[in-house]
This record gives C-alpha cells, sequence and structure tokens, in this order.
C-alpha cells in the first residue's frame, strides 16, 4: 500500500468529478481522481457528431467560463474544456485504474483497492495490474453509469455486430441496420443512419416512440416513419440474433407473429445503469428497487461517514433525472461538509 494519504479520493474522472477534484483543490485539499477508462470516458462514448441540448453556460464547472460563440457546444468541444479544467487546477489522476471496493479502517480512514486496465478495459498481467491500495481520509464517488448499458438479455446479444453505443453512420453505407429502442438515443441514430444511406429498421417494446424524446426530435422521427423512409415496428421484442459476421434479428410482434429481419449490425440503444455492486462492496446502502444510493441530499454524504455519492449516481435508475447542469453543484456540498468536519487537510 503506497504510504500517501489523500484528503479525498475521486472515483469517477468525469465532469462532475472533476468538478469535485477542482473544488478540493481551491480548497488547498489534496485529491486524487481515479478511473477506469479515459478522461471524460462517457464523452467520448458519444456519437461523433453529436450536439449537446444543454447550453454552453450549463456545462461550465469550476468558475472556468466555456469560451466558445456557439450556444450548444459539440462532442470535441466538451471534451478540450474538461481537459482545460484539469490542467486549469493541475488535478491528479489515475486513469486506467479500476476500483474494486472501498473499505474504512478503525482509524477513520479509507483503504481503496484497484487494479490497471489496458486500453480495451482488461485487468493487466502480473504485479502492474495489482491489486493495488490507495489510502484517503474521504472518499466521492461519481462513476455515472455510461460504462454500464442495458443488454438484449437474448441468445446472440454477444456477437460482434451487436452494439450497445452509437457512434457514427459511415460504416454502414448501403447496409440493413436494426436499431432497439425508443428514446433520444435511438431515434437520433436512427436518423442518422437513414441521411447517410443506410437501411434503417427500428424495433420498440411499446406503442410508440417515447413522449420525452426531444421535442423537435420527435417530428422528424414520425415524419420518416410515415412516409416509409425508416421502417418502425412497435410493439415488437427482440427474441433472438443470428449470424458470426452479420445475421438476422428474430422480433415478436404484438401480434405472436415471429418475424426476421436481415441485420448488418443492431444497435441496441436501451439506456444505461449505475454500478450498484460498486456502491454496495463499499458499504452504501442501495435500495434494490430503484437503486438510489443512501445519502444526504444537503452534504451528499452516504449512510457511510466520509463516503460521498456525486452525479447521476445519485438517481439509481431514473437516469435521466440528474445531469451536468445540476450535479456540478454537488462538488461545493461535498468539499464544505469535508471543511466543516475538520481534520481532513493533509499534513
Amino acid at each position: 500500500m503506497s504510504d500517501e494519504i489523500y484528503d479525498l479520493l475521486v472515483v469517477g474522472a468525469g465532469p462532475t468529478g472533476i468538478a469535485i477534484g477542482a473544488e478540493a483543490k481551491k480548497a488547498g485539499l489534496n485529491a486524487l481522481l481515479v478511473d477506469r477508462g479515459a478522461l471524460c470516458n462517457a464523452i467520448l462514448g458519444f456519437p461523433t457528431g453529436m450536439l449537446f441540448f444543454t447550453t454552453r453556460d450549463k456545462l461550465e464547472i469550476a468558475d472556468v467560463p466555456f469560451g466558445i460563440p456557439e450556444e450548444k457546444p459539440s462532442r470535441r468541444q466538451a471534451l478540450a474544456y474538461y481537459q482545460g479544467v484539469v490542467r486549469r487546477y493541475g488535478l491528479s489522476l489515475a486513469l486506467h485504474e479500476e476500483v474494486l471496493r472501498v473499505e474504512r479502517t478503525a482509524e477513520g480512514e479509507f483503504r481503496v483497492e484497484t487494479r490497471r486496465l489496458d486500453a480495451q478495459g482488461r485487468p493487466l498481467g502480473g504485479n502492474e495490474g495489482g491489486p493495488h491500495w490507495r489510502r484517503a481520509r474521504a472518499v466521492a464517488f461519481a462513476t455515472g453509469y455510461f460504462f454500464n448499458p442495458r443488454r438484449l438479455g437474448v441468445p446472440g446479444d454477444d456477437l460482434p455486430w451487436v452494439h450497445y453505443r452509437y457512434m457514427e453512420p459511415y460504416p454502414h453505407y448501403g447496409e440493413h441496420v436494426v436499431v432497439v429502442g425508443g428514446g433520444n438515443s435511438a431515434c437520433e441514430a436512427a436518423l442518422d443512419l437513414w441521411r447517410n444511406n443506410v437501411r434503417v429498421t427500428l424495433v420498440h417494446r411499446r406503442a410508440a416512440i417515447k413522449p420525452t424524446v426531444k421535442y423537435w426530435l420527435k417530428p422528424d422521427f414520425e415524419n420518416r416513419v410515415e412516409e416509409g423512409s425508416i421502417a418502425a415496428l412497435y410493439g415488437a421484442e427482440v427474441e433472438e440474433l443470428k449470424g458470426e459476421a452479420r445475421g438476422t434479428v428474430v422480433v415478436r410482434l404484438a401480434s405472436g407473429e415471429r418475424r426476421e429481419l436481415r441485420a448488418d449490425a443492431v444497435y441496441a440503444l436501451l439506456g444505461y445503469l449505475p454500478d450498484a455492486e460498486l456502491l454496495r462492496r463499499s458499504g452504501v446502502r442501495v435500495d434494490e428497487e430503484t437503486l438510489v444510493p443512501d445519502h444526504d441530499g444537503e452534504t451528499c454524504e452516504s449512510n457511510v461517514g466520509g463516503l460521498y455519492v456525486a452525479g447521476t449516481l445519485q438517481a439509481g435508475r431514473d437516469t435521466g433525472r440528474i445531469f451536468i447542469e445540476n450535479s456540478r453543484a454537488h462538488a461545493p456540498l461535498i468539499v464544505g461538509h469535508l471543511l466543516r468536519r475538520g481534520g481532513t487537510l493533509a499534513v
């Protein structure tokens, strides 16, 4: 175990984690951000041409202006901005390092078990991989949920042509692609694919796309379905996926009829779930149904004293309730509580 002890170890190096680290640095605390992926790994996984729905001012953190002329930043601009915040505050990072569990010792500090991963997220072998132990006086979880997509849960859902994140349409020119889902991501992907000469079928288990689809996106998608440009199967469930290089999607319609769809690729865009197991392994109580962790809304502290829960983790399954714009306020709550507790400054 390293002899170094941090005032605050932040699990997660996305916008919320960066905001917490910057707030800690402003307060004179010794902080480290640990992330199983790259910096802002969730944003890296967004579609390459994506624009944020949120305006630039609501994405700002740590009193650093988002200095671009556009009202809504692109994925690329957001990545550059959050990298800039890290540089501005000189934040310490341990990237591609997965936290396995957090233990509170009898002395009141935390032991954090980690292992190092390669660029594909696989554990490194030998001593380099770990396990390793880090020490901290307090820990904040800000892991989000983007690394844990909901899977189809049917035979063939791990075939190489089945994807759970959509990046761009260009590899699929002239191909048949099935999009599974009925939310913003599914509708946006279907439209982007169709506009780039891809034959698209959307499969959704409900009778229509979700009412929460963005107000400008919904009529665009529905009009493309009505005119026959995009095929849509509503009230349909995927039962099986067959074929190694490319294949067939077997769906069951509401009538009970089974239908086979040709597919060069499938994008199952069904949303995400937070990693409740890591919280539980660290002693945090998590509601079995909602996956909401036990925490104080005024301080973000969990039922484990000195262990905080921030960002979208606080929303549990309801991942659409908390975004960057309303989780950036968690940083001053956490650091303020640490300072009021006292005895947290490194010596």
